[in-house]
């Protein structure tokens, strides 16, 4: 059984016992079984652990002890690393372009332009109504296409991107 990771008096005080404890601590982890890690997340975190690799508890576990020892990001960090994710929106990237009732949507498709407005309900093309872009490119073009990439709302990411 894997003793307890938590930080000795005598490390809190001095920096050289400090490293050393942690060091140990942290060899300590490659050697405990996932029995002992989830005990120790237990310990640590206060919650049940959730469904990790091995390799990955040992990760996040390190990290939470280095966390205790040396004081967690400052909030601007935390920010910084959250970037557009921070928005007031939660955090969630919206799955389509916001289109005002009455956008005109133009794109030409073998030498024929093919003309979609935008509507309260959809989107109106060729006189019918349609709940979504991609109904229409499929279509216009018989192939399965994402709407709003068919008709240039939003680009393939490149893998630069990813």
């Amino acid at each position: 059984m894997m003793r307890s990771m938590q930080t000795s008096p005598a490390a809190a005080g001095n920096p050289a016992a400090s490293s050393a404890s942690l060091e140990a601590q942290l060899q300590g982890l490659e050697q405990a079984s996932v029995t002992d890690l989830r005990a120790e997340w237990r310990r640590l975190f206060g919650t049940d652990p959730p469904r990790f690799s091995r390799d990955l508890f040992v990760r996040a576990i390190a990290y939470g002890i280095q966390e205790r020892m040396f004081g967690g990001m400052s909030r601007a960090s935390l920010k910084q690393l959250r970037g557009p994710a921070g928005d007031a929106d939660g955090g969630k990237a919206s799955s389509s372009p916001t289109l005002q009732p009455g956008a005109k949507l133009v794109r030409e498709w073998h030498g024929r332009a093919h003309v979609v407005i935008v509507t309260e309900t959809g989107f109106d093309y060729a006189g019918s109504t349609y709940r979504s872009l991609t109904q229409i490119a499929k279509l216009i073009t018989g192939a399965h296409w994402s709407g709003p990439r068919f008709f240039g709302l939003v680009s393939r990411r490149s893998t630069a991107d990813v």
